[in-house]
């Protein structure tokens, strides 16, 4: 074959791009699995290239590789990660269910730069491999990741996103509007009660990721093969959490009970279900903006969002709701990435989980779209939406519901008679209520004005 070279394993020659930096066993994993065409996450590749730099600063302290071996090791690694690694990490997602191709492949692609740098060879196995086995480096890489994710990237979008809703909610707490259940018209409710509403329930969702963290955190690394440690040196487990702890500057820590680690994914599990509860939550704040934002002539048209792009390519002037719709469809995706993993996380058969890749992937995969989606939601959609007061107002008027208010004074009965004649005749409530009661206009005024309905009256 020609633009190839001939590289050896434990199983023989293959045929390797001549200028790949990968060798014998990532071919073979590019050969055995065309599956998806889809690589691991990128987040993940960069936690196994700084977990395997972390690995050589401990095996150092320990003995277990020299000074240069290690050194090129990780600077092998730092020059990795300052450049387009992605290009030397071909593995589909589908693979070997440990994710052994892909700690082979970091394994090789390090070893070939740390060869180069050292003038001498440095061994994927012996070296960079070194007090490791795929079934605790992977398993280890997902948590790094993930946790890597919500520290960078989830935490402070979805914090970003509180912010903003509640700067909106200070904006717009003048405005009143009916509120809603069964999608029908209910008592009134300040905008502002409304966003913030919105804004517990996403700082109830950071709470609850933020306990996750701890958990995250530890790590399964220097359990091996089995959780025995085989092969490991008996501080590998500790140096290891402290080395990855300097590089990333988060906390790492070893597990306490490798077995644990390295046959379930269960904490990867556990924070999914909390990432699907996020989808959840900004579902639901997408939707309230799409019908808040409904018509605006045959809908609610209680708000008018920034207009992003035209809505139609045969009906000119259309401006739909596109960021609430995008953000609707990543919690989709993420409430079917949780049920995958769920599936995942039951494959962990004795001592290994393996369905490890698609669970990296997911997890991340979800990690990122809640991310992104967060900040546009925060930026594209909520800072920028204007109220239409005269919208909110006139529904107010001729809310029947209102009556609500008088049931302590006429009684429930007579207060639905007054609505349900409201209702028919299309009148504000307070017209029928002065024909149908004894109290007087400006009572009833005091009694059905909106604004004292949202405090509750008192």
């Amino acid at each position: 074959m020609s633009n190839t070279r001939i590289e050896r394993d434990s199983m023989g020659e293959v045929h390797v791009p001549e200028q790949a930096l990968y060798g014998a066993q990532t071919q073979r994993a590019v050969d055995n699995f065309p599956i998806s065409h889809q690589r691991m996450p990128a987040q993940f590749i960069r936690a196994l290239i700084l977990a395997k730099a972390a690995a050589a600063k401990a095996n150092v302290e320990l003995k277990q590789l020299s000074e240069s071996q290690g050194k090129a090791i990780v600077d092998a690694a730092q020059g990795l990660l300052e450049g387009d690694y992605m290009q030397h990490f071909p593995v589909d997602i589908f693979q070997t269910g440990s994710g052994t191709s892909s700690n082979m492949n970091a394994n090789e692609v390090i070893a070939t730069l740390a060869s180069r740098l050292l003038g001498e060879p440095v061994n994927p196995n012996d070296h960079v491999n070194c007090g490791q086995s795929s079934n605790d480096i992977i398993p280890t890489t997902i948590h790094v990741s993930a946790a890597l994710g919500l520290h960078e990237q989830l935490l402070p979008a979805l914090v970003h996103l509180v912010q903003v809703i509640e700067r909106k909610a200070v904006q717009v707490h003048p405005f009143i509007k009916t509120g809603r259940t069964h999608l029908m018209d209910a008592m009134p409710v300040r905008m502002s009660q409304v966003l913030e509403g919105w804004a517990q329930q996403l700082k109830a969702n950071i709470g609850h990721l933020q306990d996750l963290l701890p958990s995250l955190q530890s790590l399964a690394q220097g359990g091996t093969a089995v959780g025995t440690g085989i092969n490991a040196h008996p501080q590998f487990a500790a140096g290891f959490s402290r080395q990855l702890s300097n590089l990333t500057q988060v906390q790492f820590t070893p597990g306490k009970n490798l077995f644990a680690l390295i046959g379930s994914q269960d904490t990867a599990v556990v924070v999914s279900g909390q990432l699907k509860a996020i989808a959840v939550t900004l579902m639901k704040i997408a939707n309230d903006l799409r019908w808040m934002n409904s018509g605006p002539l045959a809908g609610l048209g209680e708000i008018e969002l920034e207009g992003l792009q035209p809505g139609s390519s045969i009906m000119p002037g259309k401006v739909n709701p596109v960021i609430p719709e995008a953000t609707a469809m990543v919690a989709a995706q993420v409430i079917g990435n949780d049920t995958t993993i769920t599936v995942a996380g039951q494959s962990g058969n004795f001592e290994l989980n393996v369905m490890l890749p698609i669970i990296a992937q997911n997890l991340l995969s979800s990690i990122e779209l809640l991310a992104n989606s967060s900040r546009l939601l925060a930026d594209k959609a909520i800072a920028s939406f204007k109220v239409n007061e005269p919208k909110l107002k006139e529904a107010l008027s001729r809310n029947p519901i209102l009556v609500t208010a008088l049931n302590p004074i006429i009684g429930y009965q007579k207060a639905a008679e007054i609505a349900k004649t409201a209702y028919k005749q299309g009148r504000p409530v307070i017209d029928v209520a002065l024909e149908h009661t004894d109290l007087s206009r400006s009572q009833l005024e005091i009694l059905l004005d909106p604004e004292k309905l949202t405090a509750g009256g008192v």
